[in-house]
């Protein structure tokens, strides 16, 4: 049976990774004070990541805008990622850091290893400042994600961190109405 990894703390981990024409070493202490999303993706040069990798790319900004960094992570090496980037043109508009994990070290960490292949699933988390993971979902392979629906997602995650006292009923968007949970809307909804 599989266990849940809401609430998890980010283990310790020390990455290297290419970010803006440059390499950087990336550790669980860069999480710290800031939320993250961690987009596990199988490999560099194939054909529905840089769709997706370039639908977060024209969404970054607005993650910097609610204080989130987004961090795309394949088991390709750093040196990879720099080829990639200066060779396509969905993947040079990447500003985010684009972590290696050729050991499969994070993607296990996250559950997100297929052994037998090397390969990460496509693996999308949220992570509080505090280091740990607040939502989380995996796909197939074959199935790509939108940056849209994640960055609704963080927004509720915060907007819940920030006002305990209520939650974001399903397609809540900032400025929208939440609930109160409470005994008078049992049965109400």
């Amino acid at each position: 049976m599989a266990t849940s990894l809401i609430n998890k703390k980010v283990e310790d981990f020390r990455v290297q990774a290419y970010h803006n024409g440059d390499f950087k070493e990336i550790t669980h202490e860069s999480l710290k004070g800031q939320w993250s999303v961690f987009f596990f993706y199988p490999a560099d040069f194939t054909f529905v990541c840089p769709t997706e990798l370039g639908d977060v790319a024209d969404n970054y900004e607005k993650f910097k805008e609610i204080g989130c960094e987004i961090y795309s992570v394949s088991t390709d090496t750093h040196f990879v990622h720099k080829a990639w980037h200066d060779s396509s043109e969905s993947i040079q508009k990447i500003n985010y850091p684009m972590l290696a994990d050729p050991t499969g070290a994070l993607s296990r960490q996250f559950g997100v290893m297929i052994e037998e292949e090397g390969l990460a699933l496509r693996g999308t988390f949220i992570v509080n400042p505090e280091g740990e993971i607040k939502a989380y979902e995996v796909h197939d392979l074959g199935i790509g994600r939108d940056a849209d629906e994640l960055l609704r997602k963080v927004q509720a995650a915060q907007f819940v961190a920030a006002h305990g006292d209520q939650v974001c009923p399903a397609k809540w968007k900032p400025g929208t109405e939440t609930l109160k949970p409470s005994l008078d809307l049992i049965g109400k909804i």
